[in-house]
């Protein structure tokens, strides 16, 4: 049975894993993108200024990424599923002290702070126990997995909207957190999965014949303790720092273009009811890529550091063609090309991630990545509008963010660089000897 359970099912119980990730990232992600559905009404009813009222989401994404590493921690010293069900509480929580509505100090405290709290510790684990689950799939497992974030946002807009108009902002809130508490009964279907990562690990480098046994006996006694501690000694790691200035520079570009469509497309002298369908073709064909290039990347046919190069080279190019737009059409157009493009990203970055740092160490590589990546989200949007300030045009926002997704693929580049002399010097160290003894064969022959 142990032999069974040393590797990833691929398949399996692992679907309804997927399945329950996806309901998760839905009941979490896709909420955050669409609570500026609330934004007017809480600035109207405590009558506070934009800025003032814009702190409740600044709050809830900071949060989100700074308990990234405390979710992963809990997740190695406990259970995903243990940590998935507080997340679901904790949300529903935010979501419900919410309603009450006493002053704006409190707004940041529930739906602000608990509610981040609760997404962090429900969206990390969920995306986690995906790639523990699967190996050979991973990527696709992951890209349905991250698919309910566009999935639900669609649903949510139009949803939230009519709850609103029907009950009020508070009392929307309060069914909104109502439906996040059956993010502890998805939790609970993430079954934790009886099996020894840690045999994932490739042996030794320095492994010769004679050290075999040892280094077998090295991985069974010494995994298991470094699969109870949360490592924070990554940061030491070469390759888990390219990647993560990768994830840095590609942030301050992925918060960009949604800041920045909506008031282009108004410069272009575009319809509101137009400028709306933009945020639905946006969605639509994010959903499109995630699926489409999860499936692509199951295939096997391009190293997944790779199709990361050529995903984020593409979406590099719609940035700097989507300014070109002067129509609606146009826009669309870009717009679309945009959006696919980053659903093929999304669908691979964390299957990217994993392959980079290895199974054994991936809950503690996921927490300090989110980390680490939201200084980037935090820089980006000020940056982009300090430029958009001083050009006097939006489309300037649209040239940052794509010069810096250039940037980022440049990191890459020099991670895939770094492992592949890695792997040629493990290789070349660990090249079998026809003759380890002090005498040749022949001659032992002869004497026996």
């Amino acid at each position: 049975m142990q032999a069974e359970d040393s590797n990833p099912p691929d398949g399996g119980y692992g679907w309804v894993v997927v399945v329950s990730a996806f309901m998760v990232m839905g009941l979490t992600v896709a909420v955050l993108k669409t609570f500026g559905l609330f934004f007017v009404e809480i600035q109207q009813h405590f009558e506070e200024l934009a800025s003032t009222t814009s702190w409740i989401t600044s709050v809830t994404i900071a949060i989100f990424h700074l308990a990234a590493p405390v979710a992963s921690s809990l997740c190695v010293q406990y259970t995903h599923r243990a940590v998935v069900i507080t997340g679901g509480l904790l949300a529903f929580s935010g979501m419900a002290l919410g309603f009450f509505g006493l002053n704006m100090v409190w707004m940041y405290a529930t739906t602000g702070f608990i509610q981040g709290l609760g997404i962090s510790f429900s969206w990390t684990p969920a995306i986690s126990i995906v790639s523990h689950y699967f190996s050979k799939k991973r990527a696709l497992a992951n890209a349905i997995a991250s698919a309910g974030e566009c999935a639900f946002a669609s649903m949510f807009g139009p949803f939230f909207q009519w709850l609103i108009s029907q009950y009020g902002w508070k009392g929307a809130l309060l069914i909104i957190g109502g439906l996040q508490l059956h993010i502890c009964v998805f939790g609970v279907l993430m079954r934790p999965l009886a099996s020894s990562y840690h045999l994932e690990a490739s042996y030794s480098e320095t492994e010769t014949p004679a050290g075999k046994g040892a280094s077998r006996i090295d991985k069974e006694d010494k995994s298991p303790i470094i699969h109870k501690t949360f490592n924070w000694m990554l940061v030491r790691r070469p390759e888990f720092v390219l990647y993560a200035i990768f994830g840095i520079l590609a942030a301050m570009s992925f918060f960009v273009p949604p800041l920045f469509l909506v008031p282009l497309s108004y410069s272009l002298g575009i319809d509101e009811s137009w400028t709306a369908s933009l945020l639905s073709i946006l969605a639509m064909v994010d959903f499109a890529g995630r699926l489409l290039c999860g499936w692509y990347a199951n295939l096997h046919v391009t190293k997944t550091i790779h199709l990361l190069m050529m995903t984020i080279t593409l979406i590099s190019t719609s940035l700097m063609l989507l300014p070109l737009a002067n129509n609606y059409l146009s826009l669309a157009i870009f717009t679309g090309f945009y959006g696919f493009f980053f659903g093929t990203t999304v669908a691979v970055h964390i299957t990217a991630l994993a392959d980079v740092v290895g199974m054994p160490e991936f809950d503690s590589a996921l927490g300090l990545f989110m980390l680490i990546r939201s200084t980037g989200g935090f820089v980006g949007p000020p940056l982009a509008g300090l430029i958009v300030d001083m050009a006097g045009d939006y489309r300037a926002g649209f040239y940052m963010a794509g010069a810096t997704l250039i940037l980022s693929a440049g990191f890459l580049v020099i991670l895939d660089r770094f492992q592949q002399r890695k792997k040629k010097g493990s290789q070349t160290r660990t090249k079998p000897e026809k003759s380890m003894l002090p005498y040749p064969s022949f001659y032992l022959l002869k004497h026996q």
